[in-house]
């Protein structure tokens, strides 16, 4: 599976858009405990609230709901630090069940 960079900007913009549900799997450059990590937006509830969420490891001991997209940014859930923080570690597999390449293709 190929890893992909893309910029925080766009990443940004793509939460912001106004889509249901966004998920996108990814990982933290050279860090073995976040390999296939998870992340998305999505819709909840009746009131139609937001919910912003990481699934950083397979046994689900590390995932995290936010309400706001500052919050999920700004969250320092990877050892002390925000994805923020380590954006330049970031590489991405798929983003919304599209391989990285293809989505940016369309971009």
């Amino acid at each position: 599976m190929n890893a992909h960079k893309i910029s925080f900007d766009v990443f940004i913009n793509e939460l912001s858009k106004d889509w249901t549900c966004i998920e996108c799997s990814f990982c933290v450059d050279d860090h073995s405990n976040y390999q296939l990590c998870w992340l998305g937006k999505m819709t909840i509830g009746k009131a139609d609230s937001i919910c912003y969420w990481y699934g950083l490891v397979e046994d689900g001991s590390q995932a995290y709901d936010f309400p706001t997209m500052d919050a999920f940014i700004n969250a320092k859930v990877f050892q002390g630090k925000s994805i923020k923080d380590i954006w330049g570690l970031i590489s991405f597999y798929c983003f919304n069940g599209c391989d990285v390449e293809e989505w940016l293709r369309r971009k």
